[in-house]
């Protein structure tokens, strides 16, 4: 049994009704797709989907047959979204203990599992309590509820403020070739010294998203390196993040199968100095200092 999550995380948050929609057969399929690539950890939060797509995926999970100690089941909480069944008078952030353990107990009963490999807070709050988050914390891995705890989106004072009262092993936070501040403003540097470990949502930033000089400058250069390293500009973007010695884990959304089995390219790809350095030029639009 191992609680050491993939190297690659796949992202659920566009499977249910926020994006995909998938069915219950079209979510197995999925969810063994990934499997093949040996990506074994499945991120999740309990608004996805104003707060039904947990469940989708739990309903979809319990019918598989394969053994829970095989997968990472990662979730966030601490984020009331108004939609479905909360009636909240406006989005704001709970970090209570009670409503930790509530969110966490309510995910359990989602996911049809009886312990998360890892918790993460999803935003931080000015009125978090660190004291309290920690006895919530604490009570989780006591009971076995839950087996790590981390944060997400959390700056590094933030990330030294819960750190005083409780281990931190994971931070989730945006971090792409298009978004790549975290590793200039001493955001991943305290990652590594601290024993923390990067996770990154949208790892492909705004490459496919948006038209801009940076985005045009960037799809010139990957359109030579899926050349030199025979692959997709996808991978690249991927093998870039994971160039970096931090351990960072890109967590992917796709629910393209044939992107699903392209991502298996990534572990084949060594990716030169200069052409991580290249990515970074091209994306700031200026040589390094």
């Amino acid at each position: 049994m191992s609680n050491k999550l993939s190297s690659l995380i796949a992202g659920t948050m566009n499977w249910g009704v926020w994006g995909n929609n998938l069915a219950k057969r079209d979510m197995q399929e999925r969810i063994f797709a990934y499997l093949n690539q040996g990506i074994t950890s499945f991120d999740h939060a309990d608004i996805y989907g104003g707060y039904t797509t947990e469940a989708s995926f739990g309903e979809a999970w319990q019918e598989m047959n394969i053994t829970r100690d095989n997968v990472q089941f990662i979730s966030k909480c601490g984020i009331k979204y108004v939609g479905g069944t909360r009636k909240y008078a406006l989005k704001h952030y709970d970090y209570s203990k009670s409503y930790i353990i509530w969110s966490v107990e309510q995910s359990l009963k989602n996911l049809q599992t009886e312990y998360l490999d890892v918790l993460l807070l999803h935003r931080p709050s000015p009125l978090m309590q660190a004291d309290e988050i920690a006895e919530a914390v604490t009570k989780l891995k006591e009971t076995g509820k839950i087996k790590n705890f981390g944060v997400s989106n959390f700056s590094v004072e933030q990330t030294a403020l819960l750190q005083k009262n409780i281990p931190i092993s994971y931070n989730q936070i945006q971090f792409s070739a298009t978004h790549f501040e975290p590793m200039l403003n001493g955001s991943i540097d305290f990652m590594q010294l601290h024993s923390v470990v990067p996770m990154a949502w949208n790892p492909l930033g705004a490459v496919f998203k948006e038209t801009t000089e940076q985005t045009q400058r960037l799809h010139q250069l990957l359109s030579k390196l899926e050349t030199k390293y025979e692959c997709g500009k996808e991978i690249i973007l991927l093998a870039w993040i994971l160039k970096h010695p931090a351990g960072i884990l890109p967590v992917v959304g796709t629910t393209n199968l044939d992107r699903i089995t392209s991502l298996a390219h990534v572990k084949t790809i060594a990716l030169s100095i200069e052409d991580w350095f290249a990515i970074w030029t091209e994306s700031q639009g200026k040589k390094v200092p």
